[in-house]
């Protein structure tokens, strides 16, 4: 970890980059537990769960207008500079990626409600739950990253997405199999595609988060830019392996 905040003498400003921060971590956990609670009602069938994943979206949606607005004042308020003001704009950009994890959750959340009436596999869509874990983890891992200023960890967990693109690929050749074989099972599956197509998109946006915490170490814009030019330019190549 690198050292990024530093100490100001106003006590106060110390205060408010600290608090905007811990704001980010926490809306990330509520967020992660969206991701929970869709992937449990839809593996159980459990619309009410379902149900309550649409309702409390709400509250992301509240603690991203909120934190933008307490970033929006420290701009006008303390016109920060240099590393300060790369915080609050990895803040800003963090939380839209997480509001927009807390959207697909929400997703989930209605496609769970949707299946919950239909007749559920025999597996009990154990390779879905299996690619919701991953993602979620990864968001996990993330939100750690950007709590500790973890630049080696950012990229572990961005080196990560490409295996969920792998795992979901591979549901998604098995889930057209399942409706060529039997027709019947269309109208289910295909919700389940829009279930599983909104945990790829989660972990797009935790990888997004991983290149804010780049960026917020090394003031070094990284959108765009491949896993080995990151590993090579940025890391100096010592976390480096074939991928």
């Amino acid at each position: 970890m690198e050292p990024h905040i530093n100490p100001h003498i106003s006590r106060r400003y110390n205060t408010e980059l600290e608090e905007i921060r811990t704001r980010v971590l926490h809306m990330g956990g509520l967020v992660e537990q969206q991701i929970i609670d869709a992937m449990a009602a839809l593996v159980k069938g459990d619309s009410v769960l379902g149900d309550e994943v649409i309702k409390n979206d709400y509250k992301v949606n509240n603690m991203d207008v909120t934190i933008d607005e307490e970033c929006n004042q420290i701009i006008a308020r303390r016109q920060p500079t240099a590393s300060d003001l790369r915080l609050v704009m990895a803040v800003v950009k963090t939380i839209t990626d997480l509001e927009r994890i807390g959207d697909e959750a929400e997703k989930i959340g209605r496609m769970a409600v949707r299946l919950a009436a239909e007749e559920r596999p025999k597996d009990g869509y154990v390779e879905v739950q299996s690619l919701g874990n991953h993602v979620r983890q990864m968001v996990h891992d993330a939100l750690d990253a950007f709590a500790r200023l973890d630049m080696s960890a950012a990229v572990r967990v961005a080196r990560e997405d490409r295996q969920v693109d792998k795992e979901y690929d591979g549901l998604m050749r098995q889930m057209i199999t399942f409706m060529m074989e039997d027709p019947r099972t269309i109208s289910r599956v295909l919700n389940v595609i829009w279930a599983m197509r909104a945990l790829e998109r989660i972990g797009d946006h935790a990888r997004n988060i991983c290149e804010y915490v780049i960026y917020l170490v090394k003031g070094k814009d990284v959108r765009h830019t491949s896993l080995e030019q990151i590993e090579t330019e940025i890391l100096g190549a010592t976390d480096s392996r074939p991928l």
